[in-house]
């Protein structure tokens, strides 16, 4: 296909070609780019269109996949930024003072909530909590193994309600 007959062709589908880079993008100079950068890329790689096949589907395709892409590019900057903040947050301890009161007082109250459950409930609980495995648990208490996962289960869900009874979260 000459040059002059690939243009004829985008000519003719330029309408619904933009229309079509809006609804994707929703704005009118977003969709503006997007139109220029697939007629580009077309033209850049007007030697891989097959004569024969569907045109129209072929430049549709190529905007979405220019879109999806550069909608992935803008979503990791995005995260890299918020990510660069948050270090920066952290590294920059001259103007944040420890406190630990508050966490302490959190604490304490959530140890007195769990002195609270049964000792059935609170035992696997807290081995759990300090890093035992379902199976060390079970083994420790010669329990089996479903038991422990069930009283560790409704462990959690008492201490749940009880932690947004008190309004700790």
């Amino acid at each position: 296909m000459s040059t002059n007959d690939f243009y004829t062709q985008i000519d003719a589908i330029s309408s619904p070609l933009s229309n079509f880079a809006l609804s994707l993008t929703r704005d009118m100079e977003d969709s503006r780019d997007l139109f220029q950068e697939t007629v580009f890329k077309a033209l850049k790689n007007k030697d891989k269109f097959r004569i024969g096949t569907n045109f129209k589907a072929w430049i549709l395709t190529l905007m979405r996949n220019t879109f999806i892409n550069e909608y992935r590019r803008k979503k990791r900057s995005k995260v890299k930024t918020v990510a660069d903040n948050s270090i920066e947050m952290i590294t920059n301890t001259r103007t944040v003072a420890a406190n630990g009161g508050e966490s302490n007082m959190a604490m304490q109250e959530l140890m007195a909530m769990l002195d609270q459950l049964d000792e059935k409930l609170r035992q696997p609980f807290w081995m759990n909590y300090l890093g035992m495995s379902y199976q060390e648990v079970a083994d420790a208490l010669e329990t089996p193994l479903g038991t422990i996962k069930s009283r560790i289960f409704f462990a959690r869900k008492e201490m749940q309600a009880k932690v947004l009874q008190a309004g700790l979260r």
